[in-house]
């Protein structure tokens, strides 16, 4: 985890106010600065305080929506300094794009607002009778109202032992272990003279069939057939194995049978060996146990679930079995005063009585529609409409020219869904520099079918 960071201060103004200049160092009764330090000054000084804690898609919409509102004074804590687009993680880890194209600075996205202050930092908890965040060092936060945007990470169904292994795909630094490891068997397999262990480090395993899994096995093939074909003399990547395990029957169980059908044979026209009914029984170094047997292994990419943050034990409430915070119609959580929890932790439900599924675009809705409702509550007093999704359609990339999409009763597949797939993921990535880097980075890939961003770290 990150030490916490200040702006470029040292370790003992750690008292100064998270939530620009109205905040003051705490003393203790002989009037010793930072004996009990707090962040930010007291609730209702100096404005509504709104603490924020993540900076992913909701949170930065929420900060975005109460920007340079007046009477209300923002705190965006997250431990990392930068937004990430997920969505594009894969891509990074397959050498498509490099870090710096789907990721931006926090406090650079929100610095035109000036009664938005960004606070990066580790939460440890949330005292909602002080109405304090806690935060490392013993550091606390205080808050008026206080928004828990903080998303979701792996969930490795009771192995925790298995991550090691096999990392998922939620950070930077899950990307860039993938890509090493990928590009690692690649080298090492050039100067293998034993064919079953060249065998080995040319064979990959991703775990899951959702539209993590699918674009990750997708994205592996493709850098083994096109991108490095011309790279090496003593192995073929072409062949290379790529296997995507999943348990339940069919891949992208949650899109319409036929195009789960299509992506299927898309995938294994990239070369994917696609295990439908296989559960996974152990995993190590070594490689993947399915079905009795240990299929060897150069590097293995969790895609199978995942579990919410720990809001609901830093709230003290009831979950569900994967962590997510139940909330009301206006996302806020009941019987906890002035908080509000959205994304990947809530359990938001759906017109149709249906939780609502843990996608970008429903993080980001919920967090435009708290920004607003927020606003007209603290500057009005106004009780905000209940929170309404509408659904942008499910998208998931196979390879060059292949995804489905589903909108309602819409499906498309082939080339038209993998231009949909391209403009949708370039219109929500932040920053102008971004969405032109990143398209002109795909433009070269899809000319010339080389990646650019191949460097082992």
């Amino acid at each position: 985890m990150p030490e916490v960071l200040r702006n470029a201060r040292d370790v003992s103004d750690v008292a100064i106010d998270c939530a620009g200049e109205n905040g003051s160092r705490s003393e203790d009764p002989q009037g010793r600065a930072g004996a009990s330090p707090t962040l930010g000054s007291p609730p209702h000084e100096g404005g509504h305080h709104v603490v924020i804690v993540g900076g992913g898609f909701g949170g930065l919409a929420v900060a975005q929506g109460l920007g340079s509102v007046s009477g209300i004074r923002v705190t965006v804590i997250d431990q990392r300094n930068h937004h990430l687009f997920q969505p594009l993680l894969y891509q990074v880890a397959t050498a498509v794009l490099s870090p710096s194209e789907i990721a931006e600075p926090i406090r650079g996205i929100l610095s035109r607002h000036q009664n938005i202050d960004v606070l990066m930092a580790r939460v440890e908890g949330v005292d909602t009778d002080r109405r304090k965040v806690l935060l490392e060092k013993g550091d606390t936060c205080s808050y008026d109202t206080l928004v828990l945007a903080t998303g979701a990470t792996h969930s490795y169904f009771g192995h925790p032992e298995w991550e090691q292994a096999a990392p998922g795909l939620k950070t930077l630094e899950d990307a860039r272990r993938i890509r090493a490891k990928v590009l690692l068997a690649f080298e090492q397999a050039e100067r293998s003279t034993d064919v079953a262990e060249r065998e080995r480090l040319l064979t990959f395993a991703v775990i899951g069939g959702g539209p993590t899994g699918v674009e990750m096995a997708g994205a592996i093939a493709g850098l083994a057939r096109n991108a490095l074909v011309r790279d090496f003399r003593s192995i073929d990547p072409r062949s290379a194995r790529v296997l995507l395990i999943e348990a339940a029957p069919r891949i992208l169980n949650t899109f319409p049978e036929d195009l789960s059908t299509y992506a299927l044979k898309a995938l294994e026209r990239l070369g994917v060996t696609v295990l439908t009914t296989s559960p996974v029984e152990d995993i190590s170094e070594e490689g993947v146990k399915v079905g009795g047997q240990l299929i060897p292994t150069a590097a293995v990419v969790w895609g199978a679930g995942v579990r919410a943050s720990p809001a609901g034990m830093w709230l003290g409430v009831e979950t569900d079995r994967i962590g997510h915070v139940r909330v009301g119609p206006d996302l806020s959580v009941p019987d906890r005063d002035g908080v509000y929890v959205i994304g990947d932790a809530a359990l938001a439900i759906a017109q149709d009585g249906s939780p609502l599924p843990g996608l970008a675009q429903v993080a980001h809705q919920q967090g435009r529609y708290l920004g607003r409702a927020l606003k007209e509550r603290i500057q009005h007093n106004r009780p905000p409409k209940p929170f309404r999704f509408r659904s942008r359609g499910n998208l998931a990339v196979i390879g060059r020219n292949a995804a489905v999409v589903q909108w309602d009763s819409v499906k498309l597949k082939g080339f038209p869904a993998w231009l949909i797939w391209g403009v949708a993921h370039v219109y929500l990535l932040v920053g102008f520099q971004n969405r032109l880097v990143v398209s002109l980075r795909w433009l070269w890939a899809y000319a010339t079918f080389r990646r650019g961003a191949r460097i082992i770290p």
